[in-house]
C-alpha cells in the first residue's frame, strides 16, 4: 500500500475550486492507498468563500482534506501542505495548483515512473500563462545555473511527484516560510544527483479568478530570492 497525498494551495479560488475538485478527485480515488490517500487543498487565508466551498465538497468526498491557514503566500502554503503530508505518513507527495492550468489526465504518466525515479517533475516547454512569466522563468533558470551549477529545464512547475522522505530531507535546508520551495527542491535534487526526471506537460492559461502573484510581487520575490539563493549556496553541504 502506497499513500499518495496530492497537495494544492488555494487563495481566492472560488471561481475554480469546484471544477478543480471534480477534475482531481477521481485521481485520488484511483490511487487511494486503501482509502488512506488524500487530496489536500490548503486554503491560504482566502478572503472569498473558497474555504466554505471546500468544506461543503468534503462532506461527500471522504478523500478530500481541506486545510486552512493565515495568508502567507503560495510558497508557504505549499510547505504547509508538505509538512502535513509527511506528518500523516504519506509515501508520495504530488503538488499541483488549484487554478486549472494543469491537466489531471497527465498524472498517470508520472505515477508510472514512481518506482524508477524518486522525483518526477513537470517541464512546461509551451506554457500559456504570458510572455512575462516565461521571461522570468528563463532568468530564474540562468540564476540557478550560475549560483548552484545546475542545468534544469523547469525549476518551479506545479506538477511534480516526489517521495515524501526526499522532500523532508531537503525541506530541512530551507527556511520554514521560504517563498520558492519547489525551486529549491528541484535545485537540491539536481545538485545532489538524486534520481529525478523531467516530463513535458501542458500548461493552460488560468481558468478563472485572478492571479494573486502580480508583476510587482514577482519582482519583490525575485529580489528576495537572490539573497536567499546566496545564503543557501553557502550552506549547501551543511
Amino acid at each position: 500500500m502506497e499513500l499518495l497525498y496530492i497537495i494544492a494551495p488555494a487563495y481566492n479560488e472560488s471561481d475554480n475550486i469546484r471544477k478543480f475538485i471534480d477534475d482531481w478527485y477521481p485521481i485520488i480515488e484511483t490511487y487511494n492507498g486503501n482509502g488512506n490517500s488524500r487530496l489536500v487543498i490548503v486554503n491560504d487565508g482566502s478572503t472569498d468563500n473558497t474555504y466554505e466551498i471546500l468544506q461543503e465538497c468534503a462532506k461527500t468526498r471522504p478523500l478530500l482534506k481541506p486545510l486552512t491557514k493565515q495568508n502567507g503566500g503560495h510558497g508557504e502554503a505549499v510547505l504547509f501542505g508538505y509538512r502535513y503530508a509527511i506528518d500523516q505518513g504519506a509515501d508520495y507527495i504530488f503538488q499541483t495548483d488549484s487554478d486549472g492550468q494543469t491537466d489531471p489526465t497527465e498524472f498517470h504518466r508520472f505515477w508510472n515512473l514512481h518506482h524508477e525515479y524518486d522525483a518526477v517533475i513537470g517541464n512546461r516547454p509551451k506554457r500559456q500563462d504570458g510572455l512575462y512569466r516565461r521571461f522570468v522563468q528563463k532568468v530564474l533558470l540562468l540564476i540557478l545555473r550560475m549560483t548552484f551549477g545546475v542545468k534544469i529545464p523547469d525549476s518551479n512547475a506545479p506538477f511534480r511527484l516526489m517521495k515524501s522522505n526526499l522532500v523532508q530531507k531537503y525541506m530541512k535546508k530551507m527556511p520554514k516560510n521560504f517563498n520558492l520551495p519547489n525551486v529549491m527542491l528541484t535545485t537540491y535534487f539536481s545538485y545532489f544527483h538524486e534520481r529525478i526526471t523531467f516530463v513535458e506537460i501542458s500548461f493552460k492559461p488560468r481558468q478563472g479568478g485572478k492571479n494573486s502573484i502580480n508583476v510587482n510581487r514577482i519582482v519583490k520575490i525575485g529580489w528576495q530570492a537572490l539573497g536567499d539563493f546566496h545564503n543557501l549556496r553557502k550552506h549547501l553541504n551543511d
